[in-house]
């Protein structure tokens, strides 16, 4: 049994019927050089092969009696590889646009709880000899860099091999032992809180002081205070979904020329794409928005389950038209955005969380999902996630693209993720259902924003 964090708690009950949590990560197959017929059953017997290697995904959700405490985990329960994994057809001709609709389809439902929480699709159908594995994982099980070494561990790779692995059912607790470890941990809880507590004064203390010492700069958005945009409101319960990929090397270069890293030139990339489509759908850019933007505090490699993270409230400077001042102004606030994360600590909102009970939780995240109301924190979320450098492959066939989207949230109808795969940066855009009529609008002005900071820089743009 493993209990559940105070992050985990968090997005486990921040879903409401139109606020889903989970994620999606979409591997592309070449089945080309497959030795045989690729398969549907094939799949299946490669995943059940390793299903030792993905301990999370027989994880099973266990409710405290009488909610005395944070759920926990029921490590190596029994799964139903006939429920959790799916065929699906991409329809013709298989292109991009074809794969990206089922992927919105299947992003717009809900995992159910009384299962391990995923579920994986194979999609058939594809151009070019290709199918494509579709995950879907709640972010309760799994942040981004742990999905990332998950991910890496269903695939293979040319210096590994798969030893056999146990397969035994797990037995459940029973309610007895659930409530001494309940009041075991409350124990523990109420030791360390005295040093939650002080280190968290003291963190805020040290963001306010050096808040006080930097200078106001107005082409910056003034934290808590988003403004109102087409992209803010109460969300669907539908999902859209887009991809795009741009080369790896080319943003690296064009990084390392104008002197920012590349999550700068991705933020930047995204606020210059935020402002077309702000142009198109408002009328309007006339003010700096805010992006959330999700921070590993546990970059292990070994980590394939929970949330070791923390987040960024980054100013997005979609008021500028110039490509190279947006660069500017976006590298400005996201070390901003780091300094003030570094100086309260990274770990210091999820030690808060481990004190917040479940049920306020949800009685929040249930009123600010059914308001008609922006996100009072932030307008879009963008995150950058770096995958693997090297090429994987699923049952011998080489895996050629990977694409990762996380949840939206309450009054935020847009997540941009940009996931990096040997030498691909690739672009993933989930909206709600209302917001967008075709999603590749956001894909597309993203690509064209990063033309755009490149021609500026002085490179050809292909």
């Amino acid at each position: 049994m493993k209990r559940l964090s105070g992050w985990d708690v968090l997005l486990l009950n921040s879903e409401t019927p139109n606020v889903h949590q989970h994620t999606l990560k979409v591997a592309v197959v070449d089945t080309s050089g497959f030795a045989g017929e690729p398969s549907f059953e094939i799949f299946c017997e490669t995943l059940r092969a390793r299903m030792h290697l993905l301990e999370p995904l027989r994880y099973e959700l266990v409710d405290v009696p009488l909610r005395l405490h944070r759920p926990m985990w029921r490590e190596n329960a029994d799964v139903d590889l006939g429920y959790h994994v799916r065929r699906v057809r991409v329809a013709a001709p298989g292109g991009r646009r074809e794969l990206d609709e089922v992927i919105g389809d299947i992003a717009g439902t809900a995992l159910d709880r009384g299962r391990p929480l995923w579920e994986l699709y194979y999609a058939e159908g594809l151009a070019d000899d290709r199918i494509a594995v579709i995950g879907k994982v709640h972010h309760a099980l799994a942040d981004g860099v742990a999905s990332a070494n998950l991910m890496a561990r269903a695939m293979e790779w040319p210096d590994t091999a798969v030893g056999d692995g146990p397969d035994s059912t797990g037995a459940g607790p029973s309610p007895a032992a659930l409530i001494r470890g309940a009041a075991g941990d409350h124990a523990r809880k109420l030791t360390e809180l005295p040093g939650v507590v002080r280190d968290g004064a003291l963190g805020v203390y040290r963001v306010v002081r050096r808040s006080r010492q930097r200078r106001r700069n107005p082409d910056l958005a003034r934290q808590f205070n988003p403004p109102p945009t087409f992209l803010n409101h109460k969300l669907s319960p539908a999902r859209r979904f887009a991809s795009a990929s741009l080369s790896l090397a080319d943003a690296k270069e064009t990084g390392k020329h104008l002197g920012v890293t590349l999550n700068d030139l991705v933020l930047a990339a995204a606020a210059g794409a935020l402002r077309e489509l702000l142009l198109a759908h408002d009328g309007h850019a006339d003010a700096p928005i805010i992006a959330s933007v999700p921070a590993a505090t546990d970059t292990s490699r070994d980590r394939i389950t929970g949330n070791a993270l923390s987040t960024m409230l980054v100013s997005l400077p979609v008021h500028i038209d110039d490509p190279l001042e947006q660069v500017r102004l976006t590298a400005l606030a996201a070390g901003t955005a780091k300094e003030n994360h570094d100086l309260l600590g990274p770990g210091t909102v999820g030690r808060w969380l481990e004190y917040v009970p479940p049920t306020a939780l949800r009685t929040v995240f249930g009123w600010t999902s059914r308001r008609r109301a922006p996100n009072q924190l932030f307008n879009v979320i963008v995150s950058n996630v770096p995958g693997p450098r090297r090429r994987g492959r699923i049952a011998g066939a080489v895996v050629t693209e990977i694409y990762s989207v996380g949840p939206l949230a309450a009054g935020s109808a847009m997540n941009v993720t940009v996931w990096s795969y040997v030498d691909q940066l690739n672009i993933s855009v989930l909206s709600d259902g209302e917001s967008l009529a075709d999603p590749h609008e956001a894909t597309d002005a993203m690509v064209r924003a990063f033309s755009r900071i490149r021609s500026a820089a002085g490179f050809p743009v292909d």
